[in-house]
Formats: structure tokens, C-alpha cells, sequence
């Protein structure tokens, strides 16, 4: 798909979507040229257009790290990897790839992140992003950023959530195994998310470092953007800071986790301790009365068998209540 955003005639401060045929020309005010799962067709016209190479899907997939970003005959490309699908269970990372030139921003994706969706209807608006194609491209980083800033408080609140759960000290609750299992899932879910946030920042980092060290502003734009990606950078970096504070929180849930597992299999195991040493009196008591001797005067007592069971429920009892006593149960 073929999507071209250009100056609104009627507002000169706002982005206007139009489609453009397959036999027309590209109208000269296009900022920026967004290519959603395109065909080879419409890879040509662009290439024809702004007279650079557009990668393919198996291209961009393939990228050697040298090759995420570079300049070639006077156009900045730039690959980052951008959060996708955050509304699942654990969204993906979708890798797009930037296009900057003197005349328009060309973007290059085949998944839909939610992030083009939030700028553009910013974009939309009057006075929602610059008219220049790098405009365009520090307007997206932004909705980026804002994108995995949003998906990372969204796991924040859970992580905070599931903590509550953890130390409610609801016994009801978490002395269950399937509910420990649970929460381990949940963490590991969590620890993913935020792990695709944090490589999402990387490549965007790398994105705006590059820009603010190698882009030259061409002569006819009036204002430049260096301050505006620093300011960024802080914002990713800020965003990373954040993801490494989440994340040593899972790995402190997890130890804590994997520390109650511990300590109700420890109760079970004491359990069958104190069964196994309250059943050794009797089983002892049985086990000498079940002896073949020819000569044992207790058999041929008339209260010999009520006396074997009395001594193995005494025996049975006398453990058990000096386990109580020493508060060992």
C-alpha cells in the first residue's frame, strides 16, 4: 500500500493522507511517503521518484548490524525496530525502515505499529508536526517513544498488581502450586515485554545519534533538529532506565516466588517428617508382635491385643504433642 502525506492546501500547518493512482505523478508537495506492505510496482515508482533504493522485506529482515544505518548518495537509511501489536498478551517487535532525503521521508513496513497511527492523527491536526520531512521523522520518533513509554507503564501496573498478590500473605491464594505457576508465567511474560521495549530503544538510540552527528540540514530549512532528537535521546534513555528498574523488580518477584515455592515444600516435607516419626513407635510395637517366637508370654494374654493397640496410640500421640510443644507443627 502506497501512502502519500503531504501540506494541507487549505492549512499549511498540518499533514493531508491522499492516495495517488497508479499512472499519476507524485504531487511536489509530498513530506512524507509511507510504503505498508508494498508491492514491487510501487517500490519502482518511489525509487523512481526520489531516486533511491527501497529494501524488501527479505532485505531489511537480513541487515548485517553495519547495515542498519547508513548514508547512500546523499539519503540517510535507518532501520529501528519499532513495539507492535502491544495490545496482545506479549507484543512484537516490527522492523521499519527510515528514508530521509532533502525532498521527502520514506517509510518502509510490514506490520502496522500503533505508533504511526498515534502521529498521524497528531499530524492531522493544526500545528501537530513541522512541514519538513524531517519534521515528519522527529514527529514519529516522538509517537514511538510515547508508544513504549505507554506499553511500559501498562506493564509497570501490572508488575505492581501481581506483587500485591505475592506478599497479600493470602494464604488461600498462594499456597496453591498451580497459582505459584501462575505468577511465574506472568513474570516471564512481563521480563519478554519489557525486553522488546528496551531492544525497541536501542535501535531507536542508535537512530537519533546518528541523526544528530551525520544529518545536515539542507539550506532551505529554516530551523534544524539537533535539539529536538538529544531531547529524544534523554527520553529513550530515560525509557530504558525505566525498563531496567522493571525488570530487576521481576527478577526480585521471581527469587521471592521461587522463596514461597521453597517454603511449602518445606512445610509438606516437615509434614511427612512428623508422620514418618510418629508411625515409627507403633510400627515398632507391631512389628515385634509379629514376630513367630514359639515363646512370647504377652500372646497368651487375655488383654495382650487391647495393650498393643493402647502402647501404639500412646506412642503415636506422645511425638505429636511434643512436637506442638515444640512448636514445630
Amino acid at each position: 500500500m502506497l501512502l502519500i502525506h503531504g501540506i494541507c492546501p487549505q492549512s499549511r500547518d498540518k499533514l493531508l493522507p491522499r492516495t495517488v493512482a497508479a499512472d499519476e505523478a507524485f504531487p511536489p508537495d509530498s513530506l512524507w511517503i509511507d510504503l505498508l506492505n508494498p508491492t514491487a510496482g510501487e517500490d519502482a515508482r518511489v525509487e523512481r521518484y526520489l531516486g533511491v533504493s527501497i529494501p524488501t522485506r527479505e532485505e531489511m529482515h537480513d541487515l548485517e548490524p553495519s547495515e542498519i544505518i547508513y548514508t547512500e548518495n546523499g539519503a540517510h537509511y535507518m532501520t529501528a525496530r519499532i513495539i507492535c501489536q502491544s495490545e496482545t498478551i506479549v507484543p512484537k517487535l516490527a522492523d521499519v525502515t527510515f528514508i530521509l532525503t532533502d525532498k521527502a521521508l520514506v517509510t518502509v513496513r510490514y506490520d502496522e505499529p500503533g505508533a504511526f497511527n498515534i502521529f498521524l492523527n497528531r499530524a492531522t491536526k493544526p500545528g501537530g508536526c513541522g512541514m519538513q520531512p524531517e519534521a515528519v521523522l522527529d514527529g514519529l520518533i516522538e509517537a514511538i517513544v510515547d508508544r513504549a513509554a505507554e506499553v511500559l507503564r501498562g506493564v509497570g501496573d501490572r508488575i505492581d498488581d501481581a506483587s500485591r498478590r505475592i506478599f497479600a500473605g493470602r494464604g488461600q491464594d498462594v499456597e496453591q502450586g498451580s497459582a505459584y505457576q501462575a505468577v511465574i508465567q506472568k513474570i516471564g511474560q512481563y521480563e519478554h515485554i519489557i525486553s522488546n521495549v528496551r531492544e525497541s530503544m536501542v535501535s531507536v538510540e542508535r537512530v537519533l545519534l546518528f541523526l544528530s552527528a551525520n544529518y545536515t540540514r539542507p539550506k532551505k530549512t529554516q530551523t534544524g533538529f539537533s535539539a529536538e532528537w538529544r531531547a529524544a535521546v534523554r527520553d529513550v534513555q530515560a525509557i530504558e532506565e525505566h525498563a531496567t528498574f522493571l525488570s530487576n523488580k521481576l527478577q526480585f518477584m521471581l527469587d521471592a516466588t521461587l522463596g514461597l515455592v521453597s517454603i511449602e515444600q518445606n512445610k509438606i516435607i516437615k509434614l511427612f517428617s512428623v508422620v514418618s516419626v510418629a508411625l515409627m513407635p507403633p510400627t515398632l510395637i507391631a512389628s515385634i508382635y509379629g514376630m513367630n517366637f514359639k515363646t512370647m508370654p504377652e500372646l497368651e494374654w487375655q488383654w495382650g491385643y487391647p495393650m498393643a493397640i493402647g502402647l501404639m496410640i500412646l506412642f503415636a500421640v506422645l511425638p505429636y504433642l511434643f512436637f506442638r510443644w515444640k512448636k514445630w507443627l
